[in-house]
């Protein structure tokens, strides 16, 4: 299989992540003789430096032109700090989003065995969490009209949404039901927002498209509480953009680290695939930052290529690092292995060249040298 995968390294660790997943897929390739081909360009606060513009014209169309993207990070402190500027990192991956049309944003939630120490919940709550959260990611508040008055003393956000972007991300999170358990919840906050009494709607009528899967639904402050006392209910999650944001991120801590979870954003063009953290800028540099994030990503990015078997040696590698206890400082802050030392462990893995058992102290001086 041939395939042109655009890379935007992005800022803080971004860079440094990206770049272990790339080492990963050309790996992949290598043992599955496919082809892929990299185009690199510019988005963020790394963008903004070098073009004065957060998404040049020249990333749009290099994205629109490639079969995927793999996206590192974006943001920096000097915007963070700085709420006048009027030209911020994150405006670009907006703009990517609605220039993409990529409307849903897929977030798998799981966790792993060896890691259940550094989750905030009990153990007994982490037995058999594996959901996915189905966010709608180009309407809503965050793209309605929004205006301050002149005194400055009241605003407005306004949230619209229409039956067209609710149905096509419901499709999706009801496709994705029915390959998984068979079970859909839509959050809203349908006792108030008329937005949220439309998508409630919406989500009834395609139901009976859809008879093997089993609907119910939640308000977003219940099912925030919900995802805490009993996360393994969930299965598919569908839900409007802000409320997806945030209940995504609370959802992410579940597994212990947030450099540990993927995502996707899909439409009708291209999909772009990032790990869920943000630049982490404090440890850009340093080799210290965890890579699974990005290269559980290139895995779903493998099946989105349909190259599930690929995707899965990827992730059985992954499992196979934390088994093991090759984890990076946020997860072992005194036992820690380096980002690029995570990565070659994880290709050699991928690559056959790491036998069934190894034992750590073959790991000499944190290299993946295995002897």
């Amino acid at each position: 299989m041939k395939k042109t995968i655009a890379i935007i390294e992005g800022d803080g660790i971004g860079p440094e992540v990206t770049r272990q997943s790339v080492r990963i897929l050309n790996t992949i390739a290598e043992s599955f003789n496919h082809e892929f081909s990299y185009r690199y360009c510019l988005m963020g606060a790394d963008a903004i430096d070098k073009t004065g513009s957060p998404l040049p014209d020249e990333t749009i169309d290099i994205c629109l032109n490639s079969d995927a993207i793999l996206f590192g990070a974006i943001g920096h402190p000097k915007y963070d700090n700085d709420p006048n500027a009027k030209v911020r990192p994150e405006q670009g991956l907006l703009k990517l989003r609605k220039s993409l049309q990529l409307f849903a944003n897929i977030r798998p939630v799981a966790t792993y065995s060896a890691l259940q120490h550094l989750s905030p919940l009990k153990a007994k709550n982490l037995e058999g969490v594996d959901f996915i959260i189905y966010r709608e990611l180009t309407g809503g508040i965050y793209f309605g009209k929004k205006e301050l008055s002149e005194d400055g003393l009241s605003a407005i956000d306004e949230c619209t949404y229409n039956i067209t972007e609710i149905e096509r991300i419901a499709h999706l999170a009801f496709q994705a039901a029915q390959k998984r358990r068979k079970k859909l919840t839509l959050v809203d906050k349908a006792n108030v927002l008329e937005t949220s009494r439309l998508w409630r709607k919406a989500v009834k009528d395609l139901a009976s498209q859809y008879e093997d899967v089993t609907v119910d639904f939640l308000f977003v402050d219940n099912a925030a509480m919900q995802i805490i006392l009993n996360p393994a209910q969930f299965d598919v999650i569908l839900t409007e953009n802000m409320f997806g944001d945030i209940i995504s991120d609370e959802a992410s801590v579940i597994s212990g680290s947030l450099g540990l979870l993927p995502s996707a954003s899909i439409g009708n063009g291209s999909a772009l695939f990032e790990p869920i953290h943000g630049s982490y800028p404090q440890a850009a540099g340093k080799d210290i930052a965890n890579p699974l994030g990005s290269i559980l990503s290139a895995a779903m990015l493998l099946d989105h290529f349909e190259l599930n078997e690929e995707a899965t040696l990827i992730r059985e590698a992954v499992n196979w690092t934390l088994q093991n206890g090759f984890v990076t400082k946020d997860i072992d802050p005194v036992n820690f292995y380096f980002t690029n030392t995570i990565g070659e462990l994880i290709s050699d893995y991928v690559s056959g060249k790491i036998p069934g058992s190894v034992k750590q102290e073959n790991i000499e001086l944190r290299k993946s040298t295995i002897i």
